[in-house]
């Protein structure tokens, strides 16, 4: 049981591993968002906090000052991520404190002041103040700006998430979507013509396509897929125009100024529904700090290839499916998912149908010594569609061996909070071991960047999207 102080302070953030269950409690009307695998609360109200304390057995207890909340300040919660000790050097330093402490004396320029690029922390002097610390978590008040721009500056291991200015609405996955999926589940089988269609997906495409996105190719332009470079709009141009090219109507939807949009993709169901099934990765990137270099081949270079040999796919053989498909390519992740976030609510309030959405974050590291993989989030999520997509990978992909991941999280996880059934497709069953994430070597010219992986990986995604949306094919397509 978390213990609560028992004369609490004007105001308190209360950060607890993700419970639904806390949907249903006093504490929901306080709810402030979750945040890596943290949901996270802010009140005053004593006695909640002292009713709901069952409902958790660890977590952090945060006085908050008046200046904190300031209207002009952003929270921000940093939380470092699930990786593998093996790419953790035996002299490595853990350069969070220093951060913390430099970012309390200078900050980032706003989002713009770099010309597009990564740039590195000036003396544009705000009001910075650390409330909270812990081996793997921080919260942190900075100004807006700063905000912005906290990923090129945080030591590669950890990452920032905002928090909105007030109470946001928990919102838990509803009992008729969920028996939705369950029933989906229920009636899965094998499905020949599924199987031809998902083994299309050609790998040499695939190279091609990363290639372009990371500036491999000499036909590309790109430098950094950065949310606020030059190279990343050269990227949404590109995604935009591929899609189309294969049949998809497509909208670049900007949600933030500085930010690139993002690249929404769909394809009208031949049924009179309005029942969606979305996929998804994130076409940004995150470099090394200082450099301007931020290929992104595995983050998120592999998910976003993978939606594109799909979408070749669906083209290539004539696919026309049943319910509404979207295929989406977002921007702001590694700020702190800014545009699946604002895509999302935009659901949630024009009501979508959303049967299931299944985002893909780095599927081509395959660590040496070890089978190729399917990582599935052990908490952030909707175990049905997790099972779903487990199911639909032994039954098309059973070169991958699959299981839990701790790595998180990405955009499925803004879908998730405003209680659309969502999972993830990860590289690994395990904590990331990609050693070059979030580096700017993050290309796909080297050891262990494995194509088939994504191969495998993307049919799982595909097989979602035929099994659930449904399909038929062009007259002569075998």
């Amino acid at each position: 049981m978390l213990l609560v102080n028992a004369v609490a302070p004007l105001s308190v953030l209360l950060a607890v591993p993700h419970n639904p269950q806390a949907a249903g409690s006093c504490l929901s009307q306080y709810y402030y968002g979750t945040h890596g695998q943290q949901d996270v609360f802010i009140t005053t109200d004593e006695l909640c906090l002292s009713e709901s304390a069952n409902l958790f057995s660890e977590g952090s207890f945060v006085p908050l000052s008046e200046g904190s909340q300031e209207r002009q300040q952003q929270l921000v919660w940093l939380q470092h991520e699930a990786v593998d000790p093996a790419i953790t050097p035996a002299t490595f330093v853990d350069e969070i404190d220093a951060f913390l402490s430099h970012l309390t004396t200078s900050s980032a320029p706003p989002a713009d002041a770099a010309n597009g690029e990564q740039v590195v922390i000036g003396t544009h002097k705000s009001k910075t103040e650390l409330l909270h610390r812990t081996a793997d978590s921080a919260l942190i008040s900075v100004d807006h700006d700063t905000a912005l721009t906290l990923d090129q500056h945080l030591p590669r291991f950890w990452r920032a998430s905002p928090l909105p200015a007030s109470p946001v609405p928990f919102i838990p996955v509803p009992d008729e979507a969920v028996a939705r999926v369950r029933d989906i589940l229920a009636h899965l089988k094998f499905d020949p013509v599924v199987s031809s269609l998902v083994n299309n997906i050609s790998v040499p495409q695939l190279r091609d396509d990363v290639r372009y996105l990371t500036g491999e190719s000499p036909r590309s332009e790109i430098v950094s897929r950065h949310s606020f470079s030059q190279g990343v709009l050269i990227a949404a141009k590109w995604l935009k125009e591929t899609f189309e090219e294969h049949g998809a109507h497509c909208e670049l939807k900007p949600f933030l100024s500085g930010f690139a949009p993002n690249v929404v993709c769909s394809y009208a169901g031949s049924e009179h529904t309005t029942e969606t099934v979305l996929i998804s990765a994130h076409y940004d990137s995150r470099g090394s700090f200082g450099s301007v270099r931020a290929p992104g081949g595995d983050d998120d270079g592999s998910g976003t290839t993978a939606l594109l040999g799909i979408a070749r796919t669906i083209a290539r053989r004539g696919v026309r499916f049943r319910k509404n498909v979207q295929i989406c390519a977002f921007a702001g992740e590694e700020q702190g998912l800014y545009g699946s976030r604002y895509y999302a609510q935009e659901l949630r309030q024009k009501g979508a149908n959303l049967t299931l959405m299944v985002q893909a974050d780095m599927l081509a590291y395959h660590a040496p010594g070890e089978p190729a993989q399917l990582g599935l989030p052990d908490r952030i999520g909707t175990p049905e569609v997790t099972q779903l997509v487990a199911n639909l990978s032994a039954i098309y992909s059973p070169e991958l061996t699959v299981g839990f991941t701790p790595a998180c999280c990405s955009d499925h996880q803004s879908f998730h909070g405003q209680g659309f059934p969502a999972t993830q497709v990860f590289e690994r069953a395990g904590p990331i071991a990609d050693p070059m994430y979030h580096n700017s070597g993050d290309l796909s010219e080297r050891d262990n960047y494995d194509f088939d992986q994504i191969k495998s990986i993307a049919k799982v995604q595909f097989a979602t999207l035929l099994h659930v949306a449904g399909f038929d094919l062009d007259e002569g397509d075998d």
